[in-house]
This record gives structure tokens, C-alpha cells and sequence, in this order.
């Protein structure tokens, strides 16, 4: 399994971050598209910004054009198509070694939050599901939960408590709001409370959801 390559945004360089927040891009896209929403956030609060890199692979929907992308999209036509639940776990897996990384330099794992933007924010949701550790928080952008198969049942008996933010622009063409509605029907079937929050946008972030974000990093990492 190849090492991902990350970039790393400290917002207040010279203060020890009071935690880490691994944030994954949308297909096509790469590590740089959201460094921009760091300063944007003004936080009075160090954090430790990681930011991966997809790996470069052919997309089926994309007529095998290879692109930037957490797993390949194989059929986009309903909320019941083919899954590449193969290329999910590989993905996940390399985000945990990078959550394995951050406890290794001293951070606890309540310190960690995983957040995602649409196949980014699909990994976010297999990553804090999934894992071995009790993570900080799980943030959730313009996604959806694919194949809720692949999340153990019996784990997330322990993630009861797991802080999760999904904000989805009610105007999506690309990931159209009903799935992330769908997503949030399995969060209920599973125990899990979320906050919820809709922007009259397509598939992207507006300025009202930064705020949000803002707010809700503090409410973590400030309590």
C-alpha cells in the first residue's frame, strides 16, 4: 500500500496545535483545494491541517480517464449503483496510518477530526466508522454512504458519542441531497446523532457553512 502524499497547513505556526484535522478533496480534484479554508476559518485556535492526496487512477464514468480520486466511480445513475467497495477500503486504510501517524507525534485520537468533500467525504465516513480509535469529530461536505455493509456494527456501539457535521447545498447536481439524506437514515438506524445543516448551493462550500465549520471546530476543541 502506497504512502499517501500530504500537505501540511499549520494556521498558527508558532503555537502547539490543540489537535488535527485530516481534510480529503473531491474527485479530480487534489491537496490544495481546500488550504484556502484554513485562513478562512479564522480560528483563535492552533490546528494541525493534513491534507492527502488521492491517488491518480482511471474513473469508469470518466471513460477510464485517470484523474485524482478515492475510489473508482463506477455507475452514477442511481443511489443504488455498482460500488467500488474495494477501492473504498484501500483508501481508508491509508487514511488510518495517517491517523496512526498523528497519535504517534502525541496527538490522542479525540484530537483527530476526519473531514471530507464528496468521495472525500465518503472515505471521512468509512474512516471514523471503521476505526479502531474513538476519533474527535467527523465532518461531512456535498457526500453520501455508498454501501453500508462495510461498516461494523458492533464497533460503532463505541462511537455513540462521535461528533458529526454534514452540510450539503440543497441545489447538488452532482451528489443530489437525497443521498445525503439516505446517509443520514443509516446514522439513525446506527445510533448516531448528527447536525445537520443545507445551503441553497450545487457542489460546493459557501461562506455560511465556513462559519459553521468554524463554530463547530471550537465547540470540540474548546470545550
Amino acid at each position: 500500500m502506497n504512502k499517501l502524499e500530504t500537505k501540511i497547513v499549520l494556521n498558527k505556526p508558532n503555537e502547539k496545535p490543540v489537535g488535527a484535522v485530516i481534510w480529503l478533496h473531491g474527485l479530480g480534484a487534489d491537496y490544495n483545494d481546500f488550504v484556502p479554508v484554513v485562513n478562512e476559518l479564522q480560528l483563535p485556535i492552533g490546528l494541525k491541517f493534513v491534507f492527502p492526496n488521492a491517488p491518480v487512477i482511471p474513473v469508469t464514468i470518466n471513460n477510464g480517464y485517470k484523474m485524482r480520486a478515492w475510489y473508482d466511480i463506477l455507475d452514477f445513475s442511481d443511489l443504488h449503483r455498482e460500488v467500488d467497495s474495494k477501492g473504498i477500503i484501500t483508501s481508508v486504510e491509508q487514511i488510518a496510518t495517517l491517523i496512526d501517524e498523528l497519535i504517534a507525534e502525541g496527538f490522542n485520537s479525540e484530537q483527530i477530526i476526519i473531514a471530507g468533500f464528496s468521495q472525500g467525504g465518503v472515505i471521512s465516513y468509512y474512516t471514523a466508522l471503521v476505526s479502531d480509535y474513538n476519533l474527535g469529530g467527523l465532518m461531512v461536505l456535498s457526500s453520501y454512504l455508498p454501501d453500508v455493509s462495510l461498516i461494523d456494527v458492533a464497533k460503532i456501539q463505541h462511537k455513540l458519542n462521535l461528533q458529526i457535521l454534514i452540510c450539503h447545498g440543497t441545489h447538488d447536481p452532482v451528489v443530489n441531497i437525497a443521498m445525503a439524506g439516505l446517509a443520514t437514515k443509516h446514522l439513525q438506524q446506527l445510533g448516531l446523532k448528527y447536525d445537520w445543516h443545507e445551503y441553497p448551493m450545487e457542489h460546493s462550500v459557501c461562506y455560511e457553512e465556513i462559519v459553521v465549520i468554524r463554530n463547530w471546530l471550537l465547540g470540540i476543541f474548546t470545550k
